[in-house]
């Protein structure tokens, strides 16, 4: 299959190893666009792409941009749709609050690819969008378990300020206070991975997002023990996820202090998880599995693109609102 992805040409995840996973199993052409690239997608496409040459054309570029530009993104055919934070649809408090679907319900024949089993059910329920899940997985080129001892007991890295993260900072202020939670950023690279596979309990608050954050993936990869917050049996089943067997989950702060109180006493139980999530991210998660998997989703057919009529007006309409 002939495909072409268009990306974001400076992105502060590395996601190379991903693109590598998507171009092993298709002919891939990949384009980073710039913040100016991807204002003008009507402008880059004349003068850099050939629509007739793809059989699918891949939009992984900032929503902003993609928002803005409705009525020429409905022209792109073969279209779909990658987006890593369609979650914020459903968060009161992200200012793209409601965006993402009404951005989706003006391309109703776009396949849409999103990082939340729960994300996409509620997609396809409430939109009637082609919207399939696709975890966001880690780096395997990069992130592995590189066996050192293990210095940080309970540890986060990342971000805690932003006002989607509001309930996410509420308990890592509270684990930093009551069970001594080491929290810290870090660059990404070589330095991202000393300090994961320093941390022994990785301690993930992705509270009200509905799904994994990439982070998730990265930890077990490392080989810490991951504490999640608890997204529901169905997004469970989706990912594998078996509570203290290679994950363990959390509902509310109490049951977070009960577990880890259990897991420090327990050495033999947390290797055990420890390994098993591991074992779970490198057949599950890695970007060259997850490449294979965004192909084999695209290679199914897509819905047939139908000409306008009054609901599409009436859907620009109320998109127009917000851009």
């Amino acid at each position: 299959m002939k495909v072409l992805m268009l990306v974001i040409d400076q992105q502060r995840i590395q996601l190379e190893s991903l693109y590598e996973g998507v171009a092993n199993h298709c002919s891939l052409d990949l384009h980073r666009l710039s913040t100016k690239d991807q204002s003008n997608l009507p402008r880059y496409f004349k003068k850099n792409i050939n629509i007739h040459k793809y059989e699918r054309i891949i939009l992984f570029i900032r929503f902003k941009w993609t928002l803005r530009q409705t009525n020429f993104i409905r022209k792109i055919p073969n279209l779909v749709i990658l987006e890593h934070d369609a979650c914020q649809d459903f968060i009161p408090q992200s200012k793209y609050y409601g965006k993402f679907s009404s951005y989706f319900n003006t391309v109703p024949w776009a396949k849409v690819l999103v990082s939340g089993a729960t994300i996409a059910e509620k997609f396809r329920k409430n939109n009637d969008t082609d919207a399939i899940f696709i975890p966001k997985g880690y780096d395997q080129k990069l992130l592995k378990n590189t066996h050192q001892p293990r210095t940080i007991e309970l540890g986060f890295i990342g971000s805690i300020d932003r006002e989607t993260y509001t309930e996410r900072k509420k308990i890592i202020l509270q684990a930093k206070e009551e069970l001594g939670l080491f929290v810290t950023r870090t660059n990404s690279g070589q330095e991202y991975l000393e300090v994961l596979n320093k941390i022994q309990f990785f301690l993930s608050a992705d509270i009200g997002l509905g799904e994994n954050m990439v982070k998730n993936f990265e930890a077990m990869a490392c080989g810490c023990v991951l504490i999640a917050y608890d997204q529901g049996e169905f997004e469970n089943q989706a990912l594998g996820f078996i509570d203290m067997h290679n994950v363990v989950l959390y509902d509310n702060f109490d049951t977070l202090r009960i577990k880890f109180k259990k897991l420090k006493a327990n050495t033999t139980l947390s290797m055990e998880i420890s390994r098993n999530a591991q074992s779970l991210a490198e057949k599950k998660f890695s970007f060259n599995g997850i490449g294979k998997k965004i192909i084999n989703e695209i290679e199914q057919p897509l819905r047939k693109q139908k000409k306008s009529n009054i609901l599409d007006l009436l859907r620009k309409i109320k998109l127009s609102k917000y851009t």
